[in-house]
């Protein structure tokens, strides 16, 4: 049982880090890599899914909000929704191998739901660029521990 709430909260926690919400998941996966009581290849895997979830949940939230756009409580303006939308097309999708970074990652998956990016594409970019980020994570942890 105590297997099954490690690797719930870690995807928790890597869910909730690749949503808008500022969460960050990395300082678990280290010390759950650190305790060495558990399989480094399910860690990695967990993080990574929960991860790329969160930001399909990013993405898809980008695909329906055009529609609300012109509410006056939309959190977004339609300057900086354009500002976004125009850095996205000037770099591609190759930019969503971006997506790990913390700050520009979230909002970058949500611009490309707005922008309509076939989501087979996005999540091919978005599991690369995520599994990546952690597998170098957990090979530098090992590494020095």
């Amino acid at each position: 049982m105590l297997d099954f709430s490690v690797y719930a909260g870690l995807f928790l926690a890597a869910f909730g880090a690749a949503t808008l919400l500022p969460l960050q998941s990395e300082a678990l996966l280290v010390s759950l890599l650190l305790a060495t009581e558990y399989s480094v290849t399910a860690l990695v895997l967990v993080a990574t899914l929960g991860n790329v979830l969160g930001s399909v949940v990013n993405w898809w939230l980008g695909v329906g909000i055009s529609r609300w756009q012109d509410r006056p409580w939309f959190p977004v303006s339609p300057q900086a929704l354009q500002r976004a939308s125009r850095a996205y097309q000037k770099y591609g999708y190759g930019s969503l191998l971006l997506s790990w970074l913390p700050i520009v990652g979230d909002p970058l998956t949500l611009i490309a739901g707005v922008l309509r990016e076939p989501l087979w594409r996005f999540l091919l970019l978005v599991t690369l660029a995520k599994a990546g980020r952690y597998l170098i994570l957990a090979a530098i942890t090992l590494h020095w521990s």
